[in-house]
């Protein structure tokens, strides 16, 4: 007996108690998207689901990387110049990098996270407008300085 797609995820949410309804942005989404299609059809090049989902998940997140890299080098180069924008975002640490994707990482996972995130967020903007706006610079170009710095660790 083959189960429909909406079956196996009516019990998966029946068995993590969050009922038929889909409860997540990205389940209403690929519920959405599912109604466009005849159900039939595979969507990418394979006929192998397993393998376009891999290639459709390597291209989006190397679009995502691309957009986030040129944004970040683009809102750094207004005020530092593009060679040392360039040097700032590519000479990140391992911590720094590993830091952004678990913060990332929570704040997608749940309303909870996100609200956690963001108001830590919030936290460190207030903090920053406390100190007076020369220091909060003056503490943020050395830190820029420190992480442009290929020899540095920070």
């Amino acid at each position: 007996m083959e189960l429909s797609r909406e079956e196996i995820r009516r019990r998966v949410r029946e068995r993590r108690g969050k009922g038929s309804k889909p409860s997540h942005l990205t389940d209403i989404a690929s519920d959405g998207l599912e109604k466009l299609g005849s159900g039939h059809d595979v969507p990418g090049p394979s006929s192998n689901p397993s393998t376009n989902l891999i290639m459709s998940d390597i291209l989006i997140r190397s679009i995502g990387r691309l957009t986030r890299i040129t944004i970040e080098k683009a809102m750094l180069g207004k005020r530092y110049g593009s060679q040392f924008a360039k040097d700032a975002v590519e000479n990140r640490s391992l911590f720094h990098t590993l830091t952004a994707y678990g913060i990332t990482k929570f704040a997608t996972k749940s309303v909870p996270g996100a609200m956690i995130v963001t108001s830590g967020i919030a936290a460190k903007v207030l903090f920053d407008l406390g100190k007076s706006r020369r220091q909060s610079r003056k503490d943020g170009e050395a830190f820029l300085q420190k992480q442009a710095d290929p020899d540095s660790a920070i």
